[in-house]
């Protein structure tokens, strides 16, 4: 059933995010949108859209919240793969992923403290990345 599931969820979460699904959308809105004078912009019509609509944003974010957790999860064991490969890598940073968000911004900080921070070459190198944009 788990596996199904992650099937089910990561083809959706796929094709929602294409044209298709946007112009499926659009259409259901607008033949809605139509057919308000056929009911009189009745409290029912307007109903009509509003459980469709909530009913598919109530499912649609467990599909897409399952796809992202999967995919983040596989990008944190790639660059935990990366840091464990890499000679001068530290593997302490491996998992950090499970720290509290307190302790995340430290270790934040302190590698932004450690790569020269007032270096006034790491502010010049960003402002030419900026400027590039």
């Amino acid at each position: 059933m788990r596996r199904l599931f992650e099937n089910f969820a990561q083809a959706v979460a796929g094709w929602a995010g294409r044209p298709p699904a946007f112009v499926l959308a659009l259409a259901v809105v607008v033949i809605w949108g139509v057919t308000g004078p056929l009911f009189n912009y009745s409290d029912t019509w307007q109903l009509v859209i509003n459980t469709g609509t909530t009913i598919v944003t109530f499912l649609m974010v467990f599909l897409i919240q399952n796809a992202q957790n999967r995919d983040a999860a596989a990008i944190q064991a790639k660059l935990d793969e990366i840091i464990r490969a890499l000679d001068n890598g530290r593997n302490e940073f491996i998992g950090i992923e499970h720290l509290s968000e307190d302790e995340i911004e430290r270790v934040r900080k302190e590698v932004e403290d450690e790569c020269g921070q007032d270096d006034p070459g790491r502010h010049e190198g960003l402002d030419r990345l900026l400027q590039r944009r």
